[in-house]
């Protein structure tokens, strides 16, 4: 038996949008603002430091021109001393003020946990370093450590630790660690409210689990709090670390860093190319080599936070 098959009317065309195209119109209509913005603040600034690094750009010859010399900034900077020895000092920067923060901060936290009168009080108390601006809490520190009416000497010659004041930050090594510490104050409580946020998700239960099972305050917080701690923890270390790689705001207000060199970390370092020494294209050049630093940081950061919770 023969069939036919009648053709299919063929829907007409509209020249207007569908439904869907309009909202991905519109979407896009109320991204294109912000987007220029970002990229006028943002990407292009970087993008036009790039083509600077490529380049010979000394203010101070500019009958020089601007030559092209493509990655010989760079090769010359990881030739130089002096770059070296600023890495080397910022690491020790991360590495020390690091370190204190996390294991004060964490300490700080467990006490703040726990239940007492005024713990409220306490809590916000706390947090006052981290809400002042970086620039009050280097120019306080500052004037601690002035060595002739500074409160730190006066604290210890009354002490009796000292017999007579001293200058601060008058020596390379003694300036580091002042440093540190003014450091160290100003950004521990940011340690502390993650830290203690972090401590108040865990359920009681698994602390009376470990009682029972005979352990002290000692090991549930090696076996209960710490493992637990660890995602909050990894935020921290990779947060603090990026953040500590870039530090100048203290370092300029309290040494400008010296004496002696003795606190020139790198993004100082590279303030002293393109704005003292009018090098720009070579701080340029130092100013991507941070900026690789600190990408490669984000990238660990997004790892082992998704490493995190997917465990």
């Amino acid at each position: 038996m023969a069939t036919t098959s009648p053709l299919q009317p063929v829907p007409p065309r509209h020249s207007r949008l569908t439904h869907t195209q309009q909202e991905r119109f519109l979407a896009w209509a109320l991204i294109a603002p912000a987007f220029l913005v970002v990229f006028a603040l943002i990407f292009a600034p970087i993008v036009r430091a790039f083509w600077m690094s490529l380049h010979v750009i000394d203010l101070k010859r500019p009958a020089l021109g601007q030559p092209f010399v493509g990655a010989g900034n760079y090769l010359d900077i990881l030739q130089d001393a002096t770059f070296w020895a600023s890495v080397g000092r910022t690491a020790y920067f991360m590495v020390v003020s690091i370190s204190l923060e996390v294991v004060l901060g964490v300490a700080v936290a467990l006490l703040l946990n726990q239940h007492f009168k005024g713990r409220g009080l306490l809590r916000a108390l706390v947090l006052i370093p981290w809400a002042l601006p970086i620039t009050i809490d280097a120019i306080m520190w500052k004037w601690i450590y002035n060595p002739t009416y500074g409160a730190l000497n006066s604290l210890l010659y009354q002490m009796g630790v000292i017999t007579s004041y001293r200058t601060w930050l008058s020596d390379p090594v003694s300036a580091m660690h002042m440093v540190i510490i003014a450091d160290v104050w100003k950004t521990t409580p940011l340690v502390i409210l993650l830290t203690l946020a972090a401590l108040q998700t865990i359920p009681p239960a698994l602390y009376e689990a470990a009682r029972v099972d005979g352990a002290n305050a000692w090991r549930s917080f090696w076996s209960v709090t710490l493992p637990l701690l660890r995602p909050v923890l990894t935020i921290i270390l990779v947060i603090r670390t990026m953040d500590a790689f870039k530090v100048f705001d203290i370092i300029y207000i309290m040494t400008s860093g010296g004496p002696s060199d003795g606190t020139k970390v790198i993004a100082y370092y590279t303030y002293l190319e393109a704005f003292s020494f009018l090098r720009q294209g070579r701080g340029a050049a130092l100013a991507w080599l941070m900026t690789l630093f600190i990408g490669m940081m984000a990238f660990l950061y997004i790892r082992l936070v998704n490493r995190e919770t997917e465990y």
